[in-house]
């Protein structure tokens, strides 16, 4: 695992390292046109570069930084810091936006008089094939490697082939009818960056937050646990995500009443191996629910109790059945959608309808979320 994660930031570092070079080289070129041909666009777009090459070198250091060894104050690594480089890089693409749009406002009030040469317009038209080029990699590069940061920063790369493009069109329009957009134009697109920029914050603030897990990971974990011949059912997933790639989590399983203490140890034990061998989810819990086996009875009993439980609305699941008719116990788990308007209603409703249908029955349900 750890050879994976190597690999992986070795990649990200060389793609960074490419970004900023890339960058500064097109930083240096639009410089001198834009102060040149007076073009307040250009010296914006040169401008953007310099913090396109700052996100990258952003992007450098919150890999490195995540890739230290858990220690006693951070047991479970610094992969989150990821996000956080990726929310730097998310402001930064903000701010950009702001100052361009404060820029592009001064010169539609104070206009000046743009004077372009076939050389600048030329060099601008290959910077935005370059960063048409650059983008695309970058943000492949970002998805492939599951890197935020990375992906975040060839959304802005692609951004900046608009804008230059957009500068293109404004020096097109210009020259054939002497009338100067630029100023317009950069506070259009000063918005647009200004959109993508709280779109990015916006999406690395929800991942900080926790997300739910990823659906095709949380199918293929239960399918794997589900395969050990005993285990009747897999429920309960809970997948806590720290940094890219990197997932610890739970699940409870159900089991025959008739196992052993050293048959469950063994059991979960074999699970976990599997999950990690499989999956690379560290599984710090396996929690178990017991299956009754060996009264045809209760096993009626719990179809008729899930008849109940799922004629509610909202209900999506019943699991974790078990039922002593010596003591008159029943307890189950159920799982309620985030559809409903009052899940502790629907809870309470299930309560009550189950207790009328088993009077005198000491009932523990417990309700449970839909967290994978």
């Amino acid at each position: 695992m750890r050879g994976t994660a190597d690999n992986r930031e070795k990649i990200i570092i060389r793609t960074s390292i490419i970004g900023i070079i890339t960058n500064v080289m097109l930083a240096a070129f639009k410089a001198v046109i834009g102060l040149v041909s007076n073009s307040i666009a250009i010296v914006m777009d040169a401008v953007n570069n310099i913090s396109d090459a700052g996100s990258s070198l952003i992007t450098i250091i919150g890999t490195k930084l995540a890739g230290r060894e858990p220690d006693r104050k951070h047991p479970f690594g610094y992969g989150r810091i990821e996000y956080l480089s990726a929310m730097i890089i998310s402001v930064i693409v903000l701010y950009a936006g702001v100052t361009s749009l404060v820029e592009s406002v001064k010169k539609i009030i104070n206009p000046d008089v743009p004077d372009y040469s076939a050389v600048s317009l030329v060099i601008i038209g290959v910077a935005v094939v370059v960063k048409i080029v650059l983008g695309r990699y970058v943000k492949s590069v970002g998805k492939k490697q599951n890197s935020s940061s990375l992906v975040n920063s060839g959304e802005d790369a692609t951004l900046d082939s608009v804008i230059s493009a957009a500068t293109l069109v404004a020096a097109a329009v210009y020259l054939l009818s002497g009338i100067s957009l630029e100023a317009w134009l950069g506070a259009v697109i000063s918005l647009v960056i200004i959109k993508s920029g709280f779109e990015m914050l916006r999406e690395t603030i929800s991942q900080i937050l926790g997300e739910t897990g990823d659906h095709d990971l949380a199918v293929s974990i239960k399918s794997t646990v589900t395969s050990f011949p005993d285990v009747q059912g897999a429920y309960d997933l809970v997948l806590n995500n720290y940094g890219p790639d990197t997932w610890n989590g739970s699940i409870h399983i159900e089991v025959p009443d008739t196992y052993s203490a050293d048959q469950l140890d063994q059991l979960i034990r074999e699970i976990q191996e599997a999950v990690f061998t499989k999956h690379r989810v560290i599984l710090t819990a396996v929690g178990v629910y017991s299956v009754n086996t060996q009264d045809d009875g209760i096993i009626k009993t719990k179809e008729h109790v899930r008849d109940i439980v799922l004629s509610h609305q909202h209900v999506l699941q019943m699991h974790g059945f078990y039922m002593v008719r010596e003591r008159k116990s029943m307890r189950f788990d159920i799982v309620i959608s985030f559809d409903a308007r009052d899940r502790k209603a629907v809870y309470q409703e299930v309560l009550e309808h189950v207790q009328k249908e088993y009077p005198g029955y000491d009932l523990q349900i417990a309700m449970d979320t839909d967290l994978a």
